[in-house]
């Protein structure tokens, strides 16, 4: 099994694992910015993230993270700058087009199909990789059985990774708060994604449910060697499983870094409590 934490070296354009060092970047970010009218919410955002990372983006709120994270899915195209998935430019790309280059996310509030199934969840992310013909769907040909089959077998392996198996013909929204997450997880692993984003994924949880979380993120990297990237306030998560963070403050990167780097980082300091002196509570 892989490391959790590995020695980021650098490379063109910023650092990543050294593991990471021989394969380009997964994601890239250079010079993305957006304005709102005349507000600018993102400036000359560099970001790089490596094949197999754990990467972080933190900041205060109001920094301009969630804005990132619907820039690189396209929710939001930017005003300028350019974002690479594994060297092609998603540039006038739609939001699902991103999500089939290989970029999956997750929400701060949990979009769940919360009548449906657990199971019906998962398959639902699994759409845009089947390959059936309308006409086989309609007639229920046997290359439309085939398929689903193996995408149900798919979608319960998924869910077996995180102990939810015995849990996929419950509904959704009966799960516990926890579940709910690790499902909506499961269902963005289900489009088969190189990088998955995680906007908050701590939000709500106890210390045990977060401790779960950390194990199940660095399960994920570790079985589909994919880079996982995510935005989280709780500073013992961060520090305790990222290999390189990025902090925002009103929309422009002000420090990158190991979690050690980071912490002890007067500009951090200063952003987080407003003044200088003293170590982050990060």
């Amino acid at each position: 099994m892989a490391k959790s934490k590995e020695k980021l070296v650098p490379v063109e354009g910023g650092v990543i694992p050294e593991r990471d060092a021989g394969t380009p970047p997964v994601l890239e970010a250079r010079h993305l910015g957006i304005d709102f009218g005349g507000l600018t919410a993102v400036d000359d955002f560099n970001f790089i993230i490596g094949r197999t990372e754990i990467g972080g983006l933190i900041g205060p709120n109001g920094a301009g993270k969630t804005t990132i994270f619907n820039l690189l899915t396209n929710v939001y195209q930017p005003t300028r700058g350019k974002i690479l998935v594994g060297g092609v430019d998603t540039r006038g790309k739609k939001t699902y087009e991103v999500n089939r280059m290989g970029i999956a996310r997750t929400f701060q509030n949990i979009r769940l199909f919360k009548a449906l199934p657990v199971l019906d969840n998962v398959l639902i992310g699994m759409q845009g990789q089947m390959q059936y013909r309308l006409a086989g769907a309609v007639l229920r040909l046997p290359s439309y059985w085939k398929q689903e089959k193996a995408a149900r077998e798919k979608a319960l392996e998924l869910l077996s990774i995180f102990g939810m198996e015995s849990l996929a013909y419950t509904p959704a929204g009966s799960l516990p708060y926890g579940a709910q997450r690790r499902l909506e997880i499961v269902r963005a692993l289900a489009t088969g994604p190189k990088v998955l984003l995680l906007d908050e994924p701590a939000a709500g949880m106890n210390p045990s449910e977060t401790a779960e979380l950390m194990e199940n993120i660095r399960k994920i990297r570790d079985t589909f060697q994919i880079a996982v990237v995510l935005i989280e306030h709780d500073m013992n998560l961060v520090m305790g499983i990222c290999e390189g963070i990025a902090v925002l403050n009103y929309g422009q990167i002000i420090a990158k870094g190991t979690p050690e780097e980071i912490r002890n980082n007067p500009q951090v300091i200063e952003a987080y409590l407003g003044r200088k002196g003293g170590a982050a509570g990060c």
